[in-house]
């Protein structure tokens, strides 16, 4: 008897190479997971600090025209038309339309403050197997209006 057989003529020839080939799938899966989610975040921030940049304009623009139309009280009253055509003129003039195609925004106010949310579809680097590699990604950002 050899030393590479045990009892009934079975060899543990190759059991190294399917391990191997299995620890390098999972490491595979696991960066590509990395990398996506990675990608994903990168993109929310990206579109988290597009929308605070229109929130901001919002409210500006709001604030502004009441105050120069008639003063204001202890709050201003949040005109939701005015404010997404606000945040339209904002997100036109800094280019993010062009370098965002597809990219969706929402005004609502709550109270005395605006809140604008942002979405964009996203092709992920390295998508899974029989997905599209396509998603939706979100930010938002709420600026409160009050007067002190």
């Amino acid at each position: 008897m050899t030393s590479g057989q045990r009892g009934g003529g079975r060899t543990d020839a190759g059991q190294i190479t399917v391990m191997l080939v299995g620890f390098f799938l999972v490491i595979g899966l696991l960066a590509a997971v990395v990398i996506d989610a990675s990608a994903a975040y990168l993109r929310r921030q990206s579109l988290g600090n597009l929308a605070d940049g229109a929130a901001l304009a919002a409210a500006d623009g709001v604030q502004g025209s009441q105050t120069y139309a008639g003063g204001l009280d202890d709050s201003a009253v949040i005109d939701v038309a005015v404010a997404r055509r606000l945040v339209g003129d904002y997100l036109s003039g800094t280019g993010a339309l062009t370098e965002n195609p597809g990219l969706r925004w929402e005004v609502s106010r709550a109270g005395d403050s605006v809140l604008v949310r942002l979405t964009a579809p996203m092709t992920l680097p390295l998508p899974p197997p029989g997905w599209d590699g396509g998603t939706l990604v979100a930010g938002e950002a709420q600026v409160l209006l009050r007067v002190d």
